[in-house]
């Protein structure tokens, strides 16, 4: 379910990592290679980056397909940016469609994206709801099992919680729970952490430029390094560390 990738380093145009690659995200929409769980990515992308100046970060969100939007290339063209989140999603049954069920979702600084599915949705996660505040529980942008866990993620992040801990603690309260694949993926325009939970994950160093972390690989070329699963990987200050996340799937 759904491929996603992540960039902190400098500058440079998003399609140098989402469209020109010969197995670029674009391309996986329609051709994962690596994908375990659904076939076709079309159920809708998205694209968020940070600004230099400006540590709010923007997003284009559509519901169809990456490859039906014409403006998309354009756009992934002419910008700059030194850190973003992409992700082409491919939707689990029985969640909502629309542009608002697409990732990255975000609140204050923070991007957030989930390659995975939660089992029993919605009927068995009842109890894993009932971790939030009524109040956030109404502040779901969409009815899905992703903006579920990017609730749990937000409410750690705003009770003061590190990214790496917030994603290690909503790998935790799912745990607890239910089953799922839980491959999350966040950042802040500073860091990026994320999860291997289900699902492949890589990260590689681009020398001079930054590090880019990505369900799967989207060239042959040699650097990438898979994340073993159950793991939290952190991208911080140019560094990659990888932790064993407690009760490893």
């Amino acid at each position: 379910m759904c491929r996603h990738l992540a960039y902190l380093g400098e500058p440079l145009a998003p399609q140098e990592l989402l469209v020109l690659p010969p197995h670029a995200l674009y391309r996986q929409s329609w051709a994962p290679r690596e994908q375990r769980h659904g076939t076709v990515n079309a159920d809708g992308f998205g694209l968020g980056w940070w600004a230099d100046g400006d540590e709010v970060p923007a997003r284009y969100r559509r519901s169809g397909p990456i490859w039906a939007d014409a403006a998309f290339a354009d756009l992934a063209r002419v910008l700059r940016t030194r850190s973003l989140v992409a992700a082409v999603r491919s939707a689990t049954e029985g969640c909502a469609a629309g542009e608002a069920a697409a990732a990255p979702f975000a609140a204050g600084r923070w991007l957030f994206s989930h390659n995975g599915a939660l089992a029993g949705w919605p009927g068995k996660l009842d109890a894993l709801a009932a971790l939030l505040p009524a109040a956030e529980l109404l502040e779901l942008e969409a009815r899905t099992d992703s903006a579920l866990l990017w609730a749990l993620t937000l409410h750690r992040l705003r009770a003061g919680a590190g990214l790496g801990d917030a994603l290690a603690g909503t790998v935790a309260d799912v745990a607890a729970h239910t089953t799922g694949r839980l491959n999350l993926l966040l950042g802040d325009g500073r860091s990026l952490a994320a999860t291997a939970w289900g699902d492949t994950l890589y990260h590689r160093a681009l020398p001079g430029l930054g590090t880019v972390v990505a369900s799967e690989p989207y060239d042959d070329s040699g650097g990438w390094t898979p994340v073993p699963d159950g793991s939290l990987l952190l991208v911080e200050a140019g560094a990659v560390t990888v932790h064993r996340l407690p009760s490893g799937s």
